[in-house]
């Protein structure tokens, strides 16, 4: 059946995700490259848990989930301090976040037996970064044939459970020690 106002008939079925256009749009993206400007990851903190999504509070860096996941459980290890870069870390933040990304890990394992992961950072907005001003280190968990039919062939990424629950699920599973 054609589909008016979808293109070219193509015979295939749409999933419409229009809350994707906001990180298209580059909504609530901050507005330049101080802390001040709007940046979410220094807005974050200010939020309870519940509502800024974020699964747990170091003295240095949070792990907070994306809010615009590659796969469910994606989340980041996010310095309270707003630096841009790496090598901008002190001893003590660089320390807890790498102590954050072993606990991520260990954390998406118990809650979601999650069998692999993509851990890194684009550093500048060149290399990807979404929010280059403030450094964040994506975790990313992987499953065996988490790759199916979905995103490969109908360019679609299908997320099972909603971020809140997510976030829940993940904060109850994060290891303390």
């Amino acid at each position: 059946m054609e589909q008016a106002g979808a293109g070219v008939p193509d015979n295939f079925q749409r999933l419409w995700t229009p809350h994707r256009m906001a990180y298209i749009k580059g909504e609530n993206k901050p507005a330049g490259a101080g802390a001040e400007d709007g940046c979410p990851f220094c807005e974050i903190p200010k939020l309870s848990d519940e509502d800024g999504l974020i699964v747990a509070r170091g003295s240095a860096v949070y792990a907070v989930l994306n809010l615009y996941p590659y796969n469910s459980g994606h989340l980041m290890v996010v310095p309270f301090r707003h630096v841009p870069d790496y090598a901008d870390l002190d001893e003590a933040e660089t320390a807890e976040l790498a102590e954050f990304t072993k606990r991520a890990t260990r954390a998406l394992r118990a809650a979601s037996g999650a069998q692999g992961f993509n851990v890194g950072m684009n550093l500048g907005a060149v290399a990807g970064a979404g929010i280059a001003a403030h450094l964040h280190q994506h975790v990313v968990p992987r499953w065996g044939g988490d790759t199916n039919f979905m995103p490969v062939v109908g360019r679609t990424k299908v997320l099972p459970q909603l971020l809140r629950d997510t976030r829940e699920l993940l904060a109850d599973a994060w290891p303390t020690d």
